[in-house]
This record gives structure tokens, sequence and C-alpha cells, in this order.
């Protein structure tokens, strides 16, 4: 059995996803597809080097050290054909984190920035909450397929966008952009004289012959505008313990930044995240190996299991993360109805699509990070729910 067969009771362990069912779904009664992390255990080698920090039994002040720094830079190096300078590092608790520290260090009161939509909700609060305008440039959803709308994209800075936030992977769409849309993004956002905020925390996890390009990588002239929010959380399933960086290469930028990132203390990372980063980076890459087949083999049962039993719900084609959008236009309920039918018919905790656009009220995000037994479980229910109203 592959230990990503192994199910997990993850109940009564404060989990977002497991534990808090009744206050996001109103009941205890669904299967959670929900929230994005894993009901895989992390890599063995993270876990016993976390142990083996725990037997110390002392947690004072902790260092970002050369090592810590180096397993990042390795990582990157190897897995991405990214080389960056360890003085380019910055660090978070999260990714999220980040992107609040970038729009205050980098935009004023007022500013434009642009998001491409649907896009992963705390885009939209990291804008709204500081003041900032929000701009969309809505992705183009042509034959089950997402692409970049660049007229609407080039129209859109032409009006005054001061920054752009670009999801890479993106979530929850599961595009993995070819080195062609991101040079366009870039040679646009340089015509404008726009800064670029790459949130790229599902970089590992794109399906196997696919291939994450961070943007910065592109050439010095790109990386001298972009900020790049990164994190093994995604990819190793680690995000409760709050540890992220940032890589900036730009001299004045990364400054800037760490000075918003002083001014609100946040600079540093917590012991456990300092050891998990470390571990991960350095002796995770079998497994991230191993569960990109897993994915890749549990989009495909998804999606052949809904073309053959319930044509009316579509699985877009995607090349990356571990979140399906699911088109659900052709069961014709409006948003309300469709979050209802979920929970109370299906009995299947999914995330409702107008979460993250106006566009995308027919829409259903899945997250498919379990077990085979609990993916077919909720395949299950999803098919009998939508037989039963035909």
């Amino acid at each position: 059995m592959s230990i990503f067969d192994i199910q997990h009771n993850r109940k009564n362990t404060r989990s977002v996803k497991w534990d808090m069912l009744q206050s996001i779904f109103q009941t205890d009664d669904v299967l959670p597809m929900w929230v994005a992390d894993m009901d895989f255990k992390a890599p063995e080698q993270v876990n016993q080097a976390l142990i083996e920090r725990a037997k110390h039994g002392i947690y004072g002040y902790t260092i970002i050290d050369d090592e810590v720094r180096t397993s990042i830079t390795n990582w990157l190096s190897h897995r991405h054909k990214w080389d960056i300078q360890k003085n380019w590092l910055l660090f978070s608790p999260g990714v999220v984190t980040s992107l609040h520290m970038a729009v205050q260090a980098f935009t004023k009161p007022g500013d434009k920035i642009m998001i491409q939509t649907p896009v992963y909700t705390p885009f939209y609060k990291v804008i709204k909450n500081h003041g900032r305008q929000i701009v969309t440039n809505p992705l183009q959803y042509e034959n089950n397929y997402y692409k970049i709308d660049f007229a609407d994209f080039e129209k859109k800075l032409t009006e005054g966008v001061n920054a752009f936030i670009l999801c890479s992977p993106h979530n929850p769409v599961g595009r993995v952009w070819k080195k062609e849309e991101l040079t366009e993004i870039a040679r646009l956002c340089k015509k404008y004289d726009v800064i670029i905020i790459s949130d790229e925390i599902h970089g590992d996890l794109t399906f196997p012959n696919e291939v994450h390009i961070p943007i910065a990588s592109l050439s010095d002239e790109v990386a001298d505008r972009t900020i790049t929010c990164m994190s093994p959380s995604k990819t190793f399933n680690l995000a409760g313990l709050q540890a992220s960086y940032i890589v900036v290469a730009n001299n004045k930028l990364r400054k800037q930044l760490n000075n918003q990132l002083l001014k609100q203390g946040i600079q540093e990372l917590n012991t456990m995240g300092n050891v998990a980063i470390e571990a991960a980076y350095n002796h995770g890459e079998a497994w991230l190996e191993e569960l990109r087949q897993v994915l890749k083999g549990h989009k495909d049962y998804v999606q052949e299991s809904f073309n053959k039993h319930i044509p009316e719900i579509t699985v877009t084609n995607s090349e990356g993360t571990y979140l399906l959008w699911i088109n659900c236009s052709s069961l014709n309920m409006d948003t309300e109805k469709l979050k209802k039918f979920m929970i109370q018919e299906a009995k299947v905790g999914l995330n409702p699509g107008v979460d993250y656009g106006e566009e995308a009220t027919t829409f259903m995000r899945m997250n498919i990070a379990c077990p085979k037994a609990t993916l077919e479980e909720g395949v299950r229910r999803i098919i009998t729910a939508v037989k039963s109203i035909n």
C-alpha cells in the first residue's frame, strides 16, 4: 500500500478542514473536500526532523541560518532551473501574509492592483483591506480550458494599474502558465511600469510532464520588477507550521519589503517552520514525485467518472495543483441552490466557485489531495446526488 492510500483520522486535531464542518457547512454530515491542505502525512524525513528538534525541549529564539537558505536555493535551482542569491530571500509566516506586506510596501491607498479572475479569494482581501482598487483581467474560458485575455490585460494596464498579482500555477483553474504566456505578461508589465507580485505556492505541484516556470527566472530584467512569494507548505502539507519565503532580486525593492516586514514584526520563522523547510527541501523530492503521480491519477479518475456517469458536470482541463475546478452549469442551479445541493444532497463539502469571482457562479472547487478511498466516496456521493435529480 502506498503512503498516499493510508487514511488518517484528522478529527479533533484542530483541523480547519475536518473540525470546522458545522461552522462552514452548518452540518457535520459532509465529506470535507474544500480548504487547500492535504490528508497525507508530510514526508517521514520532515516528521523525524521535527521530532528530533522537539526532543531537545528548548524553544528559544531561532535564527534562519545559511543551511536553511541553502536548502531553498538548491531546491529552486534543481526543481525550477532558477538560480538565486541567498541574500534575495526574505521570510514571513505565509504567502498570504507576504502578499499583504507587498501590497503595503509597493502601492499606496487608492492605487489600482490587477488580478486574473476567478482567483484565490485572499487576493481580493489583500487589495481591499488596504484601501487599494481591484482591477480584474478575467480569464477566458474556452473549450473547458482557461487562457489569458491579453488584449484586455493591456487595456487595463493603460488605465493606470500600479501592480499585478499573478497566481502561478493558478488557483482555482489549475493552469500552469507556459513560457510564452509569462513572457507576454512580463513584456506588458515592463511596458507600463507595473510591479509583479507572484504567488507561486503551488509551483511544485504540477502534473507529470508539466513544468512550472517562475516568472522572475525569465530574465534579470523581469526579476528586477518581480516579488516572488513561495513556500513548501502546499507541496509537503506544512501549512500549520507557518513558514514561507519571498524572493526579491532588486535591492531597492527588497529593502522596501524588508522594512514593511520589520514594521509589522513578522520577518522571522518559528522554530519548527525553520526545521521543516530544511528537511523538506533536502529530503522530500522522492515523496513529491510520487505525490505528483497520485494527483494526476486522482484528477483522471474524477474526470473519467464524471464523464461516464454524470456528463452534466465537467472537470476543467488543468495542468497542476490538487484542486479541481468543476463546471456545474448544466445542472441549471443558481449559486445558492448549487451550494445547498452539494451539502444537503451530495453531502460533500466543496468551495463555491462564486467565492473566486462573479464569473464562476456555477463552478465548485474540489480538493483531491486525499486517499483514493476518500476520493472514491466523494465522487460516488456526487454521482448519486446528480443522478437522483435526472
